[in-house]
């Protein structure tokens, strides 16, 4: 797949994936198809969304049920490396502060669980100068899945919370409070709930465990990987079958809202 870039990134990005790309590609969750169609149900057309830090296209993908044409940006040309072509996307490598787009283009923007490493103010600007006047930003975050069972939520909660806590980034505190502490100067909506399910074994558990920053974090200053006595740990409880499959689940925070950008005197964006 062939990636568009921009001249340059206007600054350093905090680039927490680049080395993780295949694997954040292949053990992400991915988001449910009921949030895709909410977001199209809520813009006002279906004929140009954005999809800001996409990392690997998930959101893009589901993106593009519904919109006939998706831009689909990161600045890790790594990441955006490992993301699964469609005839509705393109992908670019651009930052979510100085996208490139053109103004008053965009029906929806969306930023999925990648606001935390913007600068927030600039993303603002770039989302209000790229969507149509009424146009809808949306982002969103999860935190700490659950597998619905005491004891393994406990081990899992303590692996998140000490084991690799001291090596999260100050951002992930936007995430676990669930954006709600950041401004949002758009005519916010009221947003329904939803979550992620997937059927995983241990394994696929792992695997995405191995996906956090904070993961990556440990094993660079510690030198071994924490997740391998997690397993040891949870194995047991799961079940000893190795395709023993458990309901994993991460409720989605969302907000979103329409931009007041106003229609210039031709009445055109």
């Amino acid at each position: 797949m062939e990636l568009r870039k921009e001249p340059a990134l206007p600054q350093p990005f905090a680039d927490h994936f680049s080395t993780l790309a295949p694997a954040y590609a292949a053990a992400r969750p991915s988001y449910p198809r009921a949030l895709f169609a909410y977001l199209a149900s809520v813009a006002p057309a279906r004929r140009r969304a954005w999809d800001s830090g996409t990392g690997s296209g998930q959101a893009a993908l589901g993106l593009a049920e519904f919109f006939n044409d998706v831009t689909a940006t990161d600045a890790s040309a790594e990441q955006l490396a490992e993301a699964s072509a469609h005839r509705h996307v393109t992908y670019r490598v651009a930052a979510a502060e100085a996208s490139g787009i053109l103004s008053g283009s965009m029906d929806l923007v969306t930023a999925a669980q990648a606001l935390h490493w913007f600068d927030v103010a600039a993303f603002y600007e770039e989302a209000t100068r790229t969507l149509v006047p009424g146009g809808v930003l949306a982002v969103w975050c999860y935190g700490l899945q659950r597998v619905g069972e005491e004891r393994m939520d406990r081990l899992l909660a303590s692996f998140y919370h000490e084991r690799v806590g001291p090596y999260w980034s100050p951002e992930r505190r936007l995430v676990e409070t669930g954006y709600r502490t950041l401004p949002f100067p758009f005519d916010e909506l009221v947003a329904p709930e939803f979550e992620m399910v997937h059927e995983w074994t241990l394994g696929e558990l792992l695997a995405y465990i191995r996906t956090w920053s904070a993961t990556a974090g440990f094993v660079l200053s510690e030198g071994y990987d924490p997740v391998e006595p997690l397993g040891a740990e949870l194995a047991p409880l799961w079940g000893q079958a190795l395709d023993v499959r458990r309901q994993v689940r991460w409720p989605l925070t969302l907000r979103l809202g329409r931009s007041a950008r106003p229609l210039s005197p031709a009445g055109a964006p």
